[in-house]
C-alpha cells in the first residue's frame, strides 16, 4: 500500500521549499474580500464605450465647435444680419489688420487677368489719389508682339491680384447740405479724407460714369501722361461748379482752388472715397472674415444666424416627433394584434405621401393662416414621427415578454405603468440616440427646401443656410467663397452629426454595432 502511494507522488513536489507553504489555523474564519472597484452604471458604461470610438469623439468636438460658432458668431461680428452694403457685393474675405501683414489671405484679393498698360494706369490712378494701392501683387506678365505704325513692338499684359475694397476707389454721392457739413466735421476730427475734388465730365472727354477718373484722358478713357509719365490732374477750379462751401481736409497739391462739390437739385454731388465713407458711416473699416454675399451681407454673421435657426428647428422637430412616435409605437408594440395592424396601416399610408408635396401644399395654403414657420413645422411632423414609432414598436416587442414585465404584471401593474415605467426606460437609450441621427436629416431637408426656394424663411430667421447656398450658387464662378463657406459648414455639420449619432447608438446598444435599424 505504501508502495502504491509513493509511486503517485509528484517528483517535482519533493523540490518545493518548505517556506513556500503557509499553514492556516483550523479555527480561523475565511471571508470573501470586498471588491475594490466602483460600481459602474449603464450610462457610465456607455460613455466608456463611446470614448473608445475615436471618430465619434472627434466628430463630437467638431460638432461642439460648430454649435458654439452658431451661437457666438453673430454676437462677435461687427455686423447685424440686416446690415447690407450695395457696393461691397460678393467681395472676398478682408480683415485690415491681417491684410497689412501680407500673409496672403483675408486681404480682399481678386484676380484680374490680361491687364494692359491702360488698365494698370487706372489702378495706379486710384493709388495716387486715395493713397490706397489696389494692386497687391503681380502674379504674371505676358509679352505679345504686335504691329504698330509699320513696326513690330512688344506689348505686355499682366495678371494681378487687386484689393477689391481699395479697387472700388472713388464713387459719386449726393448729400444734403447738413450731411455734407457733418462729413467735413468728421474729416477734421479724424484726419481721414472722404470728399475729394470734383471733376467736370467735359474735362475728361465727357465720361460721366467713372468717378475714379481724376486725370486727363483721351477719347478711349486711357490716361494722358506728361513727359515724366505722371498724371495730369483734371480737377475743377471753376467757381460756377461750387455746390456748397468746403472747409475741411484738402488733398496734397491743392492750393485752395479745387472745387469739392457741385449743386444737384437742392443738394450737392461729391466724389467720395468709398472705403473712407464706409468708415464714416459705420465707425470702423470694412472687415469681413468670410467676405460678403450677393446681398452684401457679412457671411460670418449670416452663417451663424442661419445655423442657429437650423439647429433649433431640427431640435424642436426631433422632440415633437420623438414624443408622438414614442407614444404611437408604444401602443403598437405593447398591444400588438389588431391594434398594431390598424396603426401600422395608418403609418404606411402617411409614409407614402412625398415630403416635397406636403411642404409645397402647406406653404401655398396653410402658411397664409398660421405663418411660414408653423406650416413648415407641420410638414415635418406630419410624417416625421413614423420612423420613431417603428423603432419604439420594435423595442416594445423586444421587452414586453421579459420576465421582469411578467413579474410586474403578476403583482398587479397596470398597462400604463408597464409601458412607461418598465419597458420604456429600457428602450430610451436606443430611442434617444436615434434622435441624433434624425437631426441631420431634418437640417438637410430644411436646407433643401430653402435652397430650392419652396420655403422662404428669411423674413422670420433673417437667413438660412439653404438661402445662403442659393444666393452663392448664382455667383459661384465670380465669387466662389459665397458658396464655399455655407457648403463647408453644412457638410461638416452633416458628417459630424452622423458620426456622433452612430457612436452613441453603438455605445448604448453594442449589439447593433454596424447594423442599420
Amino acid at each position: 500500500m505504501s508502495q502504491t502511494t509513493d509511486s503517485r507522488k509528484d517528483p517535482a513536489a519533493e523540490h518545493i521549499p518548505a517556506e513556500m507553504f503557509a499553514f492556516v489555523q483550523e479555527d480561523e474564519k475565511l471571508h470573501d474580500k470586498e471588491l475594490q472597484t466602483k460600481a459602474r452604471g449603464f450610462f457610465a458604461d456607455a460613455m466608456l464605450r463611446f470614448r473608445k470610438n475615436k471618430s465619434s469623439v472627434i466628430a463630437a468636438w467638431i460638432l461642439l465647435f460648430l454649435i458654439l460658432f452658431a451661437i457666438l458668431a453673430p454676437v462677435f461680428s461687427p455686423y447685424d444680419i440686416k446690415d447690407t452694403d450695395k457696393l461691397y457685393v460678393n467681395f472676398p474675405a478682408y480683415v485690415p489688420s491681417v491684410a497689412e501683414k501680407g500673409l496672403g489671405f483675408m486681404d480682399g484679393a481678386k484676380t484680374y487677368d490680361s491687364q494692359n498698360d491702360a488698365s494698370m494706369n487706372f489702378w495706379r490712378g486710384i493709388a495716387v489719389e486715395t493713397g490706397m494701392d489696389p494692386v497687391i501683387r503681380t502674379v504674371g506678365r505676358h509679352a505679345t508682339e504686335v504691329k504698330y505704325r509699320g513696326k513690330m513692338v512688344t506689348r505686355y499684359t499682366y495678371d494681378i491680384e487687386v484689393n477689391a475694397y481699395y479697387a472700388l476707389g472713388i464713387v459719386y454721392r449726393v448729400f444734403s447740405y447738413d450731411e455734407y457739413q457733418r462729413i467735413q466735421e468728421w474729416q477734421n476730427e479724424t484726419g481721414i479724407q472722404v470728399i475729394y475734388p470734383y471733376v467736370k465730365p467735359e474735362d475728361i472727354s465727357g465720361i460721366t460714369d467713372n468717378a475714379n477718373l481724376w486725370y486727363q484722358v483721351d477719347a478711349t478713357g486711357a490716361a494722358v501722361l506728361d513727359k515724366d509719365g505722371n498724371f495730369v490732374p483734371a480737377y475743377s477750379t471753376s467757381a460756377e461748379s461750387v455746390g456748397a462751401p468746403y472747409d475741411s481736409l484738402r488733398i496734397p497739391g491743392d492750393d485752395g482752388s479745387y472745387v469739392y462739390s457741385t449743386a444737384k437739385a437742392g443738394a450737392v454731388q461729391c466724389r467720395v472715397c468709398y472705403y473712407n465713407y464706409y468708415h464714416y458711416l459705420n465707425g470702423h473699416e470694412p472687415s469681413y472674415i468670410f467676405g460678403t454675399n450677393v446681398m452684401g451681407m457679412d457671411l460670418f454673421c449670416a452663417i451663424g444666424v442661419g445655423a442657429r435657426f437650423s439647429l433649433v428647428f431640427a431640435l424642436v422637430v426631433s422632440a415633437i416627433n420623438l414624443t408622438i412616435g414614442a407614444v404611437y409605437g408604444a401602443i403598437q408594440g405593447y398591444y400588438g394584434g389588431y391594434v398594431d395592424m390598424i396603426l401600422d396601416r395608418i403609418s404606411d399610408i402617411l409614409s407614402g405621401v412625398p415630403f416635397v408635396v406636403v411642404t409645397t401644399l402647406f406653404q401655398l395654403h396653410l402658411a397664409q393662416k398660421v405663418g411660414v414657420v408653423p406650416s413648415f413645422l407641420f410638414a415635418f411632423v406630419l410624417t416625421g414621427w413614423i420612423s420613431m414609432a417603428a423603432l419604439t414598436r420594435k423595442q416594445f416587442y423586444r421587452f414586453k415578454g421579459q420576465e421582469f414585465i411578467l413579474a410586474a404584471r403578476t403583482l398587479g401593474a397596470k398597462d400604463r405603468r408597464l409601458m412607461f415605467k418598465h419597458i420604456f426606460p429600457n428602450a430610451i437609450g436606443t430611442i434617444i440616440t436615434s434622435c441624433a441621427l434624425v437631426i441631420p436629416g431634418v437640417i438637410n431637408s430644411e436646407t433643401s427646401m430653402t435652397y430650392l426656394g419652396i420655403v422662404d424663411l428669411s423674413s422670420f430667421a433673417g437667413t438660412t443656410i439653404g438661402t445662403l447656398l442659393s444666393q452663392g450658387n448664382a455667383s459661384v464662378t465670380s465669387a466662389p467663397h459665397a458658396m464655399l463657406w455655407p457648403s463647408l459648414f453644412l457638410g461638416l455639420l452633416m458628417i459630424c452629426f452622423n458620426l456622433f449619432g452612430n457612436g452613441l447608438r453603438d455605445a448604448f446598444n453594442p449589439s447593433t454595432r454596424g447594423v442599420e435599424d
